[in-house]
């Protein structure tokens, strides 16, 4: 699948969405990852962060091995105008993938569609694993890239999920959410929420993706017994991290640099009682008993990047799809 020396297989944004990928095969693929890097097979260091003073944007670069697969690969993540409405924001963001047994590159991708399926996979895996046995309702606040797919994903660890809802504030977000929904469960639907802690008391599991300009907060006073939320991106108040029985990150390393919104007062955040890959491999509790509220950070990790883009790249070159760039010549 390596490209030959010298070349490049570039795929587009278009390349990859015309690619058919099954949630299933998206959650298969993404746990593995989390699999292979708890065994020690894999590579994930902390990410290096640049944001400037003012705050108008943020760079990341993540650097990681797949052992399962052997390839190496760097992710890049650019995203300016932080400072204005989502209209107004950029965000870039690819991923160059190399073979580590042949030493030659896979391809160069952008890496957007595959950040829209990991980190919703991620979350419906911690609720999976997390969420109180027999969980019937679902809340996701946010409607952006995260939150379109969150009830897809969830329904497919979670089949047992009755009350879906979502709370948005943008219309088009609103409609693509009941469109998803629709494309991967044709015989459900989403109740469209606006009163936050109404729905957040009732919730079973929340998710939380909304922008940094969201006016929902919830609470931990709001959450009953049982509760797991978990933040992707924005939707959560403090106090569901400081006042959790339990807390579970994807990675404390990240959560510690990408959390500091959380912090309390003091500008401290709560420690992490486990980290979700032993968790996942069963090394460790997700949850201890029913009544518990669970806080859980999903961060992602650059490792499920990898495993879900070199599975994109094995797609996209059994159809032919990509660029053969001469970078190297």
């Amino acid at each position: 699948m390596t490209s030959h020396d010298g070349t490049l297989r570039v795929l587009s944004t278009s390349d990859l969405a015309g690619i058919d990928i099954s949630l299933a095969d998206v959650v298969e693929t993404v746990e593995g990852a989390y699999r292979t890097l708890h065994a020690g097979r894999s590579d994930n260091p902390r990410k290096l962060t640049v944001k400037p003073e003012d705050g108008h944007s943020v760079s990341y670069a993540m650097l990681g091995r797949d052992g399962t697969r052997d390839v190496v690969a760097v992710k890049t993540s650019y995203k300016h105008g932080l400072d204005k409405s989502r209209d107004q924001q950029h965000y870039f963001t690819t991923l160059t993938l190399y073979d580590d047994v042949t030493g030659l590159p896979v391809a160069m991708m952008d890496c957007s569609r595959v950040g829209s399926l990991r980190t919703p996979a991620v979350s419906a895996l911690i609720a999976r694993e997390c969420a109180r046995p027999g969980a019937r309702s679902a809340l996701v606040i946010g409607t952006g890239t995260q939150g379109r797919l969150a009830l897809p994903f969830l329904l497919t660890t979670l089949p047992g999920l009755e009350r879906l809802m979502v709370f948005g504030t943008h219309a088009g977000g609103i409609a693509a959410v009941r469109d998803q929904l629709g494309a991967h469960f044709p015989d459900r639907d989403v109740e469209i929420v606006t009163d936050v802690r109404a729905a957040a008391s009732d919730a079973d599991v929340i998710v939380a993706t909304a922008g940094a300009h969201t006016p929902a907060a919830v609470e931990s006073a709001w959450l009953k017994p049982g509760a797991l939320s978990i933040l992707v991106g924005h939707g959560l108040a403090p106090s569901t991290l400081h006042r959790a029985d339990r807390v579970i990150a994807t990675s404390e390393a990240q959560m510690q640099v990408t959390g500091t919104d959380m912090a309390d007062a003091e500008g401290g955040l709560r420690a992490v009682d486990a980290e979700f890959p032993p968790v996942l491999a069963g090394q460790t509790a997700g949850r201890r008993h029913a009544e518990e509220r669970i806080f859980a950070y999903n961060s992602g990790l650059v490792v499920t990047d990898i495993a879900l883009g070199h599975r994109f790249a094995q797609l996209a070159v059994a159809r032919g799809l990509g660029t053969e760039v001469a970078l190297w010549t």
